[in-house]
């Protein structure tokens, strides 16, 4: 039996998914939330074999979540679930220990066979996620600066594009406001802009962001 666990901040989605894997013989879903902090407190007290995780959830988010939820429970198998195609994302979630990259638009037996080859050791990567990151190893920076960013960075950055004040990033990230503005100000360097309102922009220029959500 492979025990599932999901974790997105759209009930629809978890719904849906839900759905799917509990007429399919081997799999059971063995909970669900809807937030970073939550998966990370969950897999303290439990052991999924594959958790299913959104990567743009309000506070901490996916990225951040497999990270913490990884370096305690190094046999959790993690599967992103996302939107998210572009660099860099993909590369940052299997550098932070992921074992798979799929797209929200993936078949149900694409999202199938994804649990059973990871659950088995291996990863898996959404073809045309695959194919992505390896044309990114020859894109410059001028072409999309974000793959400089580091896992911070680009979760502030996330954060900061998605209207949430200094104040809140830090509380949520138990960082001090003082250190949010910092990683703030190295965004706008890197990233050759003048702040929040740039970033934004940029972000939804280099299909980071989808102006449709804002």
């Amino acid at each position: 039996m492979i025990n599932v666990f999901l974790v997105d901040d759209h009930v629809l989605v978890r719904t849906g998914i839900r759905r799917i894997l509990e007429d399919v013989r081997g799999i059971k879903v063995v909970g669900e939330v809807s937030c970073g902090e939550d998966a990370v407190q969950f897999c303290r007290e439990n052991q999924p074999d594959v958790i299913l995780m959104d990567m743009n959830m309000p506070g901490i988010g996916g990225l951040e979540a497999t990270r913490k939820i990884l370096r305690n429970n190094p046999d959790i198998k993690i599967i992103v679930l996302t939107i998210h195609t572009e660099a860099p994302f993909p590369s940052k979630v299997m550098q932070a220990g992921g074992s798979g990259y799929l797209t929200k638009s993936a078949a149900p037996d694409e999202v199938l066979g994804a649990i059973r080859k990871v659950h088995s050791g291996q990863r898996y990567i959404s073809p045309e996620i695959a194919q992505q990151m390896a044309l990114s190893q020859f894109s410059s920076a001028d072409e999309n600066p974000f793959q400089n960013l580091s896992e911070r960075e680009l979760q502030i950055m996330m954060m900061i594009t998605k209207g949430q004040r200094v104040v809140d990033i830090a509380k949520q990230l138990h960082l001090n406001s003082k250190t949010v503005n910092a990683y703030r100000y190295r965004l706008f360097s890197k990233l050759n802009i003048n702040g929040d309102v740039e970033l934004t922009h940029l972000a939804i220029r280099h299909g980071i962001l989808d102006a449709d959500t804002l």
